[in-house]
């Protein structure tokens, strides 16, 4: 069994408004991912990662910040700062597939300079004042890559490395390089952490049985598109519509408060956190077109009220993680 499942960051989504929300009504998870900041090269903190970062906006949650930085320097004054606020663990992004990233060397771009990598890991480790995780992808164009990359992380004492088992190019799709993760997991020295498709309890129970030694599982996508699932992997029960309601009006309140009344913000915020839900409704395909359109928040709450009016729930849904 696994001993750890770990909640991913998806930036844009599972920040502390969500986060706190989705915790109160569902949970099920024993560690949340704060979704990466970058530090600036004036080495300033902006306040929209301090927001995410204040011990007080994520009470009772288990945190790590990660950070995406490809500068050694900059990755070592962000350890100092996380650490001042408490925490005791931060995450270093390898895996981020966004085009803008990586065309920076960035997240999944870091992987192309695989003799920088491992200079930047000579310096980090040497002076990181915290135990320090990886997450990372297994590189830009072909699985084989990984092969180099993971002789660099074989030579650190990395905390945790958490794997998706894709490489930059595939973003989020294709299928994922199974067999590449299998001769990863026997050859790394280090604890390992999958990442990648898990989205019912059956996938990650075959998952388990597959890959008994893996320490734990990131989950991200799989538990927006159902909020109720790491409740089921502990022998809870399906998410309800009257859950599910009353998750996502307090989900809609509390964003409209944090955005200081801005509704249409708020409702920008619930769209894409519907991007995923969507799938769990019967016929939800026509009303899920209509709320991208939307740009009226009055029209939002609109839709979000057809949707529990008029549409059935799935017993099973199969919403595609896109």
């Amino acid at each position: 069994m696994i001993a750890r499942y770990d909640f991913a960051p998806l930036d844009g989504i599972t920040k502390t408004v969500f986060r706190q929300v989705w915790n109160d009504h569902f949970g099920g998870v024993d560690r949340y991912f704060i979704p990466f900041f970058s530090p600036t090269s004036e080495h300033v903190m902006m306040n929209r990662d301090l927001k995410e970062l204040d011990r007080s906006r994520n009470a009772g949650l288990t945190l790590v910040p990660q950070v995406m930085t490809k500068r050694a320097e900059d990755f070592l004054w962000a350890i100092d700062i996380v650490k001042d606020l408490g925490f005791t663990e931060a995450n270093l992004n390898l895996g981020c597939p966004s085009g803008t990233v990586a065309g920076k060397g960035k997240g999944s771009g870091f992987l192309a300079r695989p003799d920088d990598l491992e200079k930047f890991f000579d310096e980090v480790f040497s002076k990181a004042s915290l135990p320090v995780s990886v997450k990372t992808r297994l590189g830009i164009h072909e699985s084989e890559e990984f092969e180099r990359l993971l002789e660099i992380y074989n030579r650190y004492p990395i905390h945790c490395l958490t794997i998706h088992p894709r490489v930059q190019k595939q973003f989020y799709k294709g299928e994922v390089h199974m067999e590449a993760f299998a001769k990863a997991l026997t050859a790394s020295k280090n604890p390992v952490c999958y990442n990648g498709d898990l989205r019912t309890v059956e996938e990650i129970r075959a998952f388990e049985e597959k890959f008994p030694t893996v320490e734990a599982v990131m989950i991200g996508r799989g538990a927006i598109a159902d909020p109720a699932l790491l409740r089921k992997l502990h022998g809870g029960k399906a998410a309800t519509r009257e859950e599910l309601q009353a998750f996502t009006q307090t989900l809609y309140h509390a964003y409209t408060e944090f955005y200081e009344g801005q509704a249409a913000q708020a409702a920008q915020r619930m769209k894409e956190v519907w991007f995923y839900l969507i799938h769990l409704f019967e016929g939800g395909e026509r009303i899920d077109r209509k709320l991208r359109r939307n740009r009226n928040p009055r029209e939002y709450e609109q839709l979000e009220a057809t949707i529990f009016r008029e549409l059935p729930l799935l017993e099973h849904p199969e919403g595609e993680l896109v």
